[in-house]
Formats: structure tokens, sequence, C-alpha cells
């Protein structure tokens, strides 16, 4: 079989050292098909004159790796924006509250605390599972919800009153990124193991769409409960088919699946992992455990500058992943707020799709607030890549790393590859 190929754009391939990762992760309706309403919503809306932030990002829960970074990239982009004068000429303040895991009610309880404290947007959740558990209380209070990490295909069609945005791209391009990976490394047969959850079954799906529509074959797919105490045979269903490649879609319960993986004889180096679970295992598993497994990860990775500036906030920082995506999402709606001249939700997001897309570009919050104050239509282009939403409040083209483990467990960048959505 011949592998097929996509007109994808390669980008800064090379052996850089990449630090842990992982992801994440209806009805027509989206958030740009309701982008009237917000815009009606914003002529009347006014808010308090201070843009105030809430995170609702992982402390604790699956995605617990994860939070550091994000808070950490949500704490920078405060403090380069009140370092340009604030929005609005005060200072941006935040309030910072733990998403949990779908396994809890934590999300929901500080989703309530943070409306009680009059936040004007929400940064978070990063898991799509969780956000779908809380996206109508947010939206429906008339605050802004951007999540840095959100890539369920649900999203995109999502009634969402024209209030919900992310900056990660849907996995209906890591689906494909990945789909064609595991082709062009010479596989013919997949097999594919999925948390169930939006997240999980959503890229399950995307990565069948993408290996079948390649002349590949899926020989087996499993969906498991991730709060499962074994997970053998599930593991031994997916062996049985015999394929030439797996995809791993899980989130923490991976530390569960590669031991038994190992135990029935898996050659690891057919086993590809996706960014709920690209993590840094060097703790986890014997030496030369993952040696030769690959894995995706949507989003750019960190430049040198932006890792000392993020360690400059939280200095114990060992992971990057989606900070670029938590900074992006906080200066885009900190620069929305500018153009309405106005903090309220509505007014934010009756402005995010303009000022990340078709006019002057500029890089900084600062250098993009004086053309806003210059009456300027601005294109920001962030720190995660150019971002421009859609009318649906995705991301129209991104990046999807690809990443490959050594001996010690850890995983290095290989290639990024760019995608229009």
């Amino acid at each position: 079989m011949t592998p097929r190929t996509f007109s994808w754009q390669f980008v800064a391939v090379g052996a850089v050292a990449a630090l842990a990762v992982a992801g994440c992760s209806s009805s027509s309706g989206g958030a740009g098909s309701t982008s009237a309403t917000t815009t009606s919503a914003a002529a009347t809306a006014k808010g308090d004159g201070t843009l105030k932030i809430g995170t609702l990002l992982p402390q604790t829960g699956s995605l617990a790796f994860l939070g550091p970074p994000e808070f950490a990239g949500v704490d920078l982009a405060i403090k380069d924006i009140n370092a340009a004068g604030g929005v609005l000429g005060k200072p941006v303040t935040d309030v910072k509250s733990d998403s949990g895991d779908t396994t809890t009610d934590i999300a929901s309880q500080s989703v309530d605390r943070l409306l009680s404290q009059k936040v004007d947007t929400i940064i978070g959740a990063a898991s799509s599972g969780v956000s779908l558990t809380v996206i109508d209380k947010i939206t429906g209070a008339g605050v802004v919800q951007i999540s840095p990490a959100n890539t369920s295909p649900t999203f995109t069609t999502y009634k969402d009153n024209g209030l919900y945005f992310r900056t990660a791209p849907s996995d209906v391009l890591q689906g494909r990124v990945l789909g064609d990976l595991m082709l062009s490394d010479g596989a013919q047969s997949v097999g594919i193991l999925a948390l169930q959850d939006p997240y999980g079954t959503g890229l399950a799906e995307n990565v069948t769409k993408s290996v079948t529509d390649g002349g590949g074959t899926v020989v087996a797919t499993k969906i498991y409960d991730p709060k499962a105490a074994t997970f053998s045979a599930e593991v031994g269903a997916i062996k049985a088919a015999n394929p030439d490649a797996i995809a791993l879609i899980s989130f923490d319960e991976a530390k569960k699946i590669v031991p038994e993986m190992v135990k029935q004889g898996i050659d690891m180096k057919k086993v590809y992992f996706v960014d709920g679970n690209l993590a840094d295992y060097s703790k986890d598993f014997k030496k030369g455990t993952l040696t030769g497994a690959k894995g995706t990860l949507p989003g750019v990775v960190a430049s040198e500058d932006f890792k000392k500036q993020l360690l400059a906030v939280d200095p114990k920082l060992t992971e990057f992943s989606y900070a670029p995506e938590s900074y992006d999402a906080v200066v885009l709606a900190a620069l929305a707020a500018e153009s309405a001249k106005d903090d309220s939700g509505t007014s934010i997001a009756s402005k995010l799709v303009e000022v990340s897309k078709g006019g002057q570009k500029c890089t900084t919050f600062a250098d993009c607030d004086k053309l806003v104050k210059a009456g300027t239509d601005i294109d920001y282009d962030g720190v995660s890549g150019p971002v421009e939403f859609s009318d649906a409040g995705d991301p129209t083209q991104a990046t999807i790393g690809i990443y490959q483990y050594g001996a010690d467990n850890t995983y290095k960048y290989l290639e990024g590859k760019k995608g229009q959505l």
C-alpha cells in the first residue's frame, strides 16, 4: 500500500527537546452561528471597567500535570498586559480555581464561585469532558469561555450563544495527522484503544477516518472505562487483532495500560500516543520501555525565550504544554475588551474573531493595544501561532507536533505539521 500524502507544511524539524504534555480534549449553532445574538447583546452589555479573568484549570485529577504550565501562561499574560497599562486603564485581575476531572463535581463548584465573583472571561477547562459539564452554566451567565486545550470536535457546532472559543485546534486535525503518521510509518492495519469520553471517542473517530481515507484498515477499536481497575481484556483484544500500529488515546490511565501492553508482549514501537498521555514517564516505567514510541500534540513547541519568561513566573515548571495557548487566550480576551471598550463577556465575545484576523499584524499585547487605541483593525499572531478564530470560535489553522520517545521514557520533538481546519 502506498500511503497518501497531504499538503502539510513541515516546520522546525529537529530533535528539539520537548517537555511533558497531554491535553485534552451536537447540535448545530456554534459560537459563530450565534454571533448576531452576541453582537446585539454587546450593544447593551456594560462591564464594571475591570477585566477579571477566572481560571478553570486542572490542579487535581487525570490532567493535573497540565495545570502548572497553563496557570503559568495565564499569569505571564496578565503580567505583560498590566505592564503595558492594563485594560481600559485598569490592571487585569484574576481568580484561580481547580477544574478537577469528570469523576468529580469540582468544576461545577468552581464555576459557581467564579461567577459569584463576577469574572468576565473563564480560561479553561483543559479537558473537553469537563468543559461540556459547565459550558452551559458559563455561557448562560453571559461569560466568555476560552479553553486552551479542548480538542473535541463537539464544540465546533455546540450552541453556546457565541461565547465559547478555544485556542487549541479540533481533533479533526490531530486525528488526520496521527492517522497519516501511522500510515507513513508503514502501517497498513491499525488498532485503537480509547477512553470513553468526548475527547477519547471523538479523536478515535477522526483517527479511523484518516486511516481508512488513506487506504489503511482499522482492525480493532476498544473503548474503555477510564475508571476500570484493569485493562487486560481491552489490551488483549487489540493484541489479538495483530495491528501494525496502535493508537493509545488516554489520560493518566496510560500508566496502567502501558505495563499491561508490555506484559502481553506488545512491541511499544508500534504504539502511538496523543496529547492526553504524551508525558514524561521517566519515573513511571523501566528504562527503555517506550523507546521508539511516537505521539502527537496540538500546538507549537514553546520557544526558549518564552520558557524563560514562564519560569520567571513559576520557577518549578518542568512542563510547558498548552502554556502558549493559555497565554494567547488571555491576551485575545484583553484585546477584545479594548476593542469593544467594555469588559463584559458579551462585548469581549463580539470582538474576539475581529482581533484575531484580517487586520494589521501584531505580536504583543502592548503593540496591538496601541493599534487598537488608534482605531486600527488588528490581527494578533500569538506565541501559539496565528490563532485566527473561525465564526465557530475554533482556530482555522494550527500545528500538530510529532514526537518520539527515547530510552529514558521522555520524548523529543521531531517535526511539526501545519494544517487548515
